[in-house]
């Protein structure tokens, strides 16, 4: 199952502390995909995802809208 969370507006450390609630809920192999505006989460969600093994698939900046792909690791 795929997940979507939108984190728009909201400053660190939020959109990470949201996404790891949401990876909770989550099967391993589902990603979960992150929209935030928080210039600081690209940095973020790197460290995170090494910390916790989940895999950052993909990251995009769209003006100004910061996407990030997460894929839930076992």
């Amino acid at each position: 199952m795929d997940q979507e969370l939108d984190a728009r507006g909201l400053k660190c450390p939020l959109p990470v502390l949201k996404a790891k609630r949401a990876l909770k809920a989550l099967d391993a192999g589902d990603t979960l995909t992150v929209l935030a505006t928080d210039s600081s989460a690209v940095e973020d969600f790197q460290n995170f995802c090494q910390a916790t093994g989940d895999e950052l698939i993909r990251s995009d900046d769209a003006g100004g809208v910061l996407t990030f792909v997460i894929k839930k690791s076992g």
